[in-house]
């Protein structure tokens, strides 16, 4: 549920900005959308619209960042997985030297000569997508839920 969460408190957040919905207002309209979105009400503004510290410390725009690197990241794993075929056993084995040594290789050596996106498509031979995140929580998530679905390919 983490992206869902970010993806609320970004809507909420660009509804401020933009004038649409008021600071004093921002508890109600959080638990009302917390409730629609998850099925249920915090139940203390501390354990919802202030549990973290990003809007207090001004940090406003930032939060989507996450996902990005929630989608950057399983993009990044799964071109290792496909050229490191052990990789999952490896990890589960508590063995990351291949794990280290593409990333070395396809990310650490390029450092900052690129912006994020240009640097996972290089990486990875295609452009930045949503659908290996995807893939990744039908895959870790579904089962687990009873869920059925394609899970991206």
């Amino acid at each position: 549920t983490y992206n869902l969460h970010v993806l609320m408190r970004f809507d909420l957040e660009r509804a401020v900005v933009h004038g649409d919905l008021a600071v004093v207002d921002l508890p109600t309209a959080w638990n009302d959308r917390f409730e629609k979105d998850f099925g249920f009400r915090p139940p203390s503004d501390a354990e919802g619209v202030l549990q973290d510290i990003h809007w207090s410390a001004g940090l406003i725009g930032y939060f989507p960042t996450y996902t990005l690197g929630n989608i950057f990241a399983a993009q990044l794993m799964a071109a290792a997985s496909r050229q490191l075929p052990d990789l999952d056993q490896d990890i589960a084995a508590g063995r990351f030297g291949g794990l280290l040594s593409w990333l070395r290789q396809h990310v650490h050596a390029h450092g900052r000569l690129h912006d994020s996106a240009a640097l996972v498509e290089q990486a990875t031979g295609e452009p930045v997508s949503e659908r290996w995140l995807i893939q990744s929580l039908w895959q870790r998530y579904g089962p687990a839920y009873g869920l059925s679905g394609h899970g991206g390919s």
